[in-house]
């Protein structure tokens, strides 16, 4: 997609800027620039479409507008500087998540900031540093806004499915802190985030009609199954990257027996519990289980 800006007329003098080889320098510099503020306004665009709620739009149609205010300002410099209009291809930035798009957002204004830091070391020139600088500022001042819209939004997973959905699932087992989150449900499977205290168990249990898989991301574990809940003649040790499968029909527990929290996702098939389960502690997830037998 190419793109030409709208420009606002520009207030300073034409002659202020020194044509000379610092200038042609710059130029790249500001082309680049020019493409960096109009990607990452593509980005916030749409990132804002999938934000959870009006604070946090806001949160990103302020940082856009920062965004906007370096374009327009980049764009006038540089035609003031070649006298022509800059022509540029927008990078289309993907993100397949809500939280992977404010890390790439964060990504981005941190990046800016290097750039800026570049391109103001190059010139003499005071207005081309004041420029610079303007943006500077703003990048940083952007990268903070994302950085705590992450760390808000950090362990606010919801349930994705039946929707096509893409997941670190290492990375979001490792930063799940409640004892069950489902984060995709389906009409044959679902996936949930698991952690498990020091000490505690998942509690015995068994799912007469569905097959469930569990992977451990961190800490380390001892499974038992059985025909009957008082005979779990199978025992094993589990870690890090160890998974197991617990067959329809069999009673199952699995006990954290480390030094820290046990965390893995589990794969029921069919599905086990309701769309969008959250159980933030075992005593939570107990009480919804009494009930739902109920």
């Amino acid at each position: 997609m190419y793109f030409e800006p709208k420009t606002n007329s520009n207030p300073y003098d034409h002659a202020y800027m020194i044509r000379n080889q610092e200038n042609y320098q710059v130029v790249g510099e500001l082309l680049e620039g020019i493409k960096r503020e109009a990607s990452t306004i593509d980005l916030y665009t749409r990132l804002a479409k999938v934000a959870p709620n009006q604070k946090q739009k806001n949160e990103i149609f302020h940082a856009m507008q920062a965004n906007q205010g370096h374009l327009t300002q980049f764009t006038n410099l540089y035609i003031t500087l070649t006298g022509s209009k800059p022509v540029y291809q927008i990078e289309k930035v993907p993100f397949y998540t809500y939280q992977e798009g404010l890390q790439k957002a964060y990504e981005a204004e941190a990046v800016g900031y290097h750039e800026y830091l570049r391109s103001y070391q190059l010139t003499q020139d005071p207005y081309m540093q004041k420029v610079f600088l303007w943006a500077l500022s703003g990048e940083q001042e952007n990268a903070s806004r994302f950085r705590l819209l992450n760390e808000e939004n950090a362990f606010r997973i919801t349930d994705y499915g039946p929707e096509p959905f893409v997941i670190n699932i290492n990375d979001a087992t490792k930063e799940n802190n409640t004892f069950r989150t489902a984060v995709w449900t389906g009409r044959n499977l679902q996936v949930t985030l698991m952690r498990i205290n020091v000490g505690e168990d998942i509690g015995l249990e068994i799912h007469p009609n569905l097959d469930q898989f569990l992977r451990v991301e961190q800490g380390e574990g001892l499974v038992q199954m059985g025909d009957s809940k008082d005979r779990l003649n199978f025992q094993e040790k589990v870690y890090d990257d160890y998974a197991l499968v617990i067959p329809a029909g069999k009673w199952h527990n699995l006990t954290n027996t480390g030094n820290q929290p046990l965390k893995l996702y589990s794969i029921y098939s069919p599905p086990q519990h309701p769309h969008g389960t959250i159980h933030e502690t075992k005593a939570i997830a107990m009480a919804a289980e009494e009930e739902h037998n109920h």
